[in-house]
């Protein structure tokens, strides 16, 4: 029989658990919820400090009272904030627990506090800046502010009520106390549901490995297994039955597991380039390289923004990646200026870094004399996307075309990011006449793809002006994912459009 421990998120208790319980229950399971102190457990006492070890108390209570026999069955899950005492409890009672399940909650590291994995990057500064004060409550999300928490995709009516009228306040100490492990629970085996409908699926954090993050490579070991829920932060109440069976499976083994890194075979990214282009010299200014069409000019210029986040010690860097390169030297093949940058875009706190890089590398290509600074296109991919928002939002005359390709083209909820900026969604309605191309790849994360099928909406309402070039078949990064002849004609039919904005 398997034993499943449960550990709700903040603000929440055993309440939100009540129906996929009674699921796992009803297929034979025991279920144990975690009422923690002061969330659905016992009130705090007067002038008592209620922070993350309280807490991870709370948890190893509920193992220590699971039967003799049963310990080393007990699956612990985690949601949201619930991993960090679930993790810490785990890393004091490793060999009573036989797997730990992460449900759309991020990796704890020793000596981290919770408060690193709050979504909203506004707040986690708010509560930071108190310097450490870890007395005193977070007030619960009103009933429209749980967003600022996580996605309340697929969230009925009622069930948004009810997770308002039964919310209760947060510890501050919970969020603010560092996490600490022996490293005992790292022998015990893992799953991770992703809700994508709140953040990342499986095929984004293979991504991410394949990039070489190193907070990630652990997530390639075998004993690693992932799921996927196609809805937002709060499973256990929009598809309670999906979760129960999901974690059946994960107790049994089940799940993806990611591909690690072969020595002998270049990641993905690091393929070679589709289209079979001749080598052009380059020259290297910074961040910046510069490839040069034949001729004295001056020439319009194409720029090339790569995507991310991608790790700082990432090497080789973007702008020497073959997708960036490839089409660097197609573009200067045809006449054109191609420039490829590398920016700072290592982690989604860096947007704002990351649009100062390309806005200043643009400058450097316009101030070129080979450069026709009248004529000037930019070209974004993938997470790149958010960065079109500044040029959509108020385009310079100088900019003829905006293309994009596989674009994230609005935050997911994960992210944190708050404000109007970084939302190319909202921006495109202040782009006028701005030709833009986009490039959409018919296997598409079904995340990003969300976004683009928003921007396009959001584009036919204000009337700006979208060309799109299908590759049906194509997937993220398919440029080096192996050639077609179809993904191979987009990328022509994609340049030719660029460059005819340019010459018109």
């Amino acid at each position: 029989m398997t034993l499943f421990i449960l550990v709700a998120g903040a603000f929440t208790g055993p309440y939100v658990w009540r129906d996929t319980a009674a699921r796992l229950a009803a297929e034979g399971a025991e279920v144990h919820t975690v009422a923690l102190t002061g969330l659905g457990g016992r009130p705090a006492g007067p002038g008592e400090a209620v922070d993350l070890e309280t807490h991870i108390a709370d948890v190893v209570a509920v193992i220590d009272s699971v039967p003799v026999e049963h310990c080393g069955d007990i699956v612990l899950v985690g949601h949201d904030y619930g991993i960090h005492p679930a993790l810490g409890a785990a890393d004091r009672r490793a060999r009573s627990i036989a797997r730990i399940v992460h449900l759309d909650s991020g990796m704890p590291r020793d000596g981290v506090p919770a408060l690193a994995a709050v979504p909203d990057q506004r707040l986690r500064e708010e509560l930071a800046g108190g310097g450490g004060e870890r007395t005193g409550e977070l007030p619960p999300p009103a009933r429209d502010a749980w967003s600022r928490w996580g996605s309340t995709a697929g969230l009925s009516e009622a069930a948004l009520d009810r997770l308002t009228a039964l919310a209760a306040p947060q510890p501050l100490g919970t969020l603010l106390q560092p996490l600490r492990l022996t490293g005992a629970v790292a022998a015990v085996p893992v799953t991770g549901v992703l809700c994508t409908g709140n953040g990342p699926g499986i095929e984004m954090v293979q991504l991410m490995v394949d990039l070489g993050e190193p907070a990630v490579q652990a997530l390639a070991d075998p004993h690693v297994t992932f799921f996927e829920l196609p809805t937002g932060h709060w499973p256990m109440l929009s598809r309670p039955v999906e979760l129960a069976e999901v974690l059946t499976e994960a107790a049994a083994g089940g799940g993806h597991r990611l591909k690690a890194a072969d020595a002998a075979e270049p990641p993905p990214h690091l393929r070679p380039f589709l289209l079979d282009v001749a080598e052009r010299p380059r020259e290297r200014t910074g961040n910046t390289d510069l490839y040069l069409p034949d001729g004295p000019g001056p020439h319009p210029a194409v720029v090339f923004v790569h995507g991310g986040p991608v790790p700082a010690g990432a090497r080789p860097t973007p702008r020497d990646w073959p997708t960036l390169t490839g089409y660097a030297r197609y573009v200067a093949g045809h006449g054109a200026v191609a420039a490829t940058l590398d920016h700072r875009l290592h982690a989604l706190t860096d947007y704002e870094r990351a649009a100062e890089d390309v806005r200043a590398a643009v400058e450097r290509v316009r101030a070129d004399p080979r450069v026709d600074a009248e004529r000037i296109a930019l070209w974004f991919f993938s997470g790149g996307g958010p960065l079109t928002a500044d040029w959509l939002a108020a385009p310079p005359a100088w900019l003829r075309c905006l293309a994009a390709s596989y674009p994230i083209l609005a935050p997911l909820p994960s992210w944190g990011l708050r404000g109007p900026r970084f939302r190319p969604v909202r921006a495109v309605a202040q782009a006028g006449k701005l030709p833009i191309v986009l490039v959409r790849a018919g296997r598409e994360m079904a995340e990003i793809a969300a976004t683009v099928e928003e921007f396009l909406a959001a584009a036919r309402r204000c009337g700006a002006g979208v060309e799109v070039v299908d590759v049906p078949e194509g997937r993220h990064g398919f440029e080096t994912l192996g050639p077609t002849d179809e993904a191979r004609d987009a990328v022509r039919r994609a340049v030719e459009a660029v460059l005819a904005r340019l010459t018109a």
